[in-house]
């Protein structure tokens, strides 16, 4: 066992369930087949070993077996994907609309879903957010994915995103002018691997027996 790991021998994931970053990293362990330790994380009492990993102190954090810690969540996911990758997810990746997912279209969202932390105007940032999501609709409706017709990184990166979004009003979304995204959000809602990535779990704390996450 190194300083951080677990009692496994397998990687230890630092996660919480509903964090949409987490959710990925989750998604990419999960389609790789990659077995680890999982920790879940209640966000107002991090863990020791969880700071000790990672100074940031946010999710995911991957800590492998040999000590080395990943601690971006696209990282976890490439590295992942990189060791194995069944559904060839990797050939369908566009770093750039990642990016602009975890740029612009975040910050948007955080100031949607959270004004009163962040003292803003939800509804100027609901639109901002929109023009996002319409240039995704339109992608979405020249192919099933939002890189071709089979689902990739890209779908994998974002889609937590678009979910949590999507759930701070569900009904002014469903009736808003993105019918490809809609589609393709439940698809992915009502996948088999997002089923099997969103199990819940209670706080880990030091001490409790291991929890394995491990693909179905």
């Amino acid at each position: 066992m190194n300083a951080h790991g677990g009692e496994t021998g397998l990687p230890v994931l630092y996660s919480f369930r509903r964090c949409p970053y987490a959710m990925r990293a989750r998604l990419a362990l999960m389609v790789t087949g990659t077995r680890c330790e999982l920790r879940e994380v209640k966000l107002s009492a991090k863990p020791d070993a969880l700071l000790a990993a990672s100074a940031k102190g946010t999710v995911p954090v991957l800590v492998m077996a040999d000590g080395t810690v990943v601690d971006e969540s696209i990282d976890i996911m490439r590295a992942a994907l990189a060791r194995n990758d069944p559904e060839g997810w990797l050939d369908r990746d566009d770093p750039a609309l990642i990016a602009a997912n975890d740029g612009g279209f975040k910050h948007d969202l955080d100031r949607y879903k959270y004004p009163e932390r962040h003292g803003s105007d939800p509804l100027a940032h609901r639109a901002a957010g929109m023009r996002f999501l319409r240039d995704l609709d339109a992608r979405l409706s020249q192919a099933a994915q939002l890189c071709g017709h089979a689902r990739g990184i890209v779908d994998a990166a974002i889609f937590p995103f678009v979910r949590q979004f999507a759930a701070v009003d569900r009904a002014w979304f469903a009736d808003a002018p993105v019918p490809h995204l809609r589609e393709w959000l439940n698809g992915h809602l009502e996948s088999d691997l997002f089923a099997g990535i969103m199990t819940k779990r209670k706080p880990w704390a030091p001490g409790d027996a291991p929890v394995v996450f491990a693909p179905a």
